[in-house]
């Protein structure tokens, strides 16, 4: 009996255990936001041009600041990778520009170091 509960705990465990990961949702800039590890979630913006901007948050929400971060954008655009470097902007944004237009939904990931050297990726 003891075992059968057991079995049915681990079940049950491993099954919800995804329902709390973080799958994308609206961030306060109008784009998607992700965890990106641990400590960060990021929020990518798109609006059709080749202009991209990620917005960087601690665990909790809250704005971090860009100063001394970096980061790389790999993206699915029209069925081919497109990767381009990340810098940091003002406030907790950093901007990339693609070699062709981005539009919102893109899939991809965005990879981020931090000043100290540690990297967090968000995938979309």
């Amino acid at each position: 009996m003891r075992r059968s509960l057991l079995t049915l705990s681990l079940v049950f465990a491993m099954t919800a255990l995804p329902a709390y990961a973080h799958a994308p949702r609206p961030g306060p800039n109008g784009g998607l936001k992700v965890d990106a590890g641990a400590n960060h979630h990021v929020e990518l913006v798109t609006t059709g041009t080749t202009e991209v901007t990620i917005y960087l948050f601690d665990a909790a929400d809250q704005p971090v600041s860009a100063a001394g971060h970096t980061g790389n954008a790999i993206l699915l655009i029209d069925g081919a990778v497109r990767r381009f470097a990340l810098s940091a902007a003002d406030g907790n944004r950093l901007t990339g520009t693609s070699p062709v237009p981005v539009n919102p939904g893109v899939k991809g990931a965005i990879q981020v170091i931090t000043p100290d050297g540690t990297t967090a990726q968000g995938k979309f």
